[in-house]
């Protein structure tokens, strides 16, 4: 399955990019397991997306959980709780 990935505001400059295509490995079905799946990228990943850090996320403009299942081509948006303009 293929997804977008959209980082902002804290996130984007953590990690350095605001957009990743990216095909996801069998089993990783659901918000929560992408940012699984990137967690354990490592470092800066880890720190930027980790579960103790206050995250929103959105798949296709929709606010979601870790529990909303992904589906192919969707866009899936990481971003702080609070962001300016």
């Amino acid at each position: 399955m293929n997804i977008t990935l959209r980082f902002f505001a804290s996130v984007r400059e953590a990690l350095g990019t605001s957009t990743e295509s990216l095909a996801l490995p069998e089993g990783v079905a659901t918000v929560g397991q992408v940012r699984a799946h990137l967690i354990g990228r490592g470092d800066p990943w880890a720190k930027a997306l980790g579960e103790g850090r206050a995250l929103r996320m959105a798949c296709n403009q929709v606010m979601c959980d870790a529990d909303s299942a992904v589906s192919e081509g969707c866009e899936l948006a990481f971003f702080p709780p609070v962001t300016g303009g």
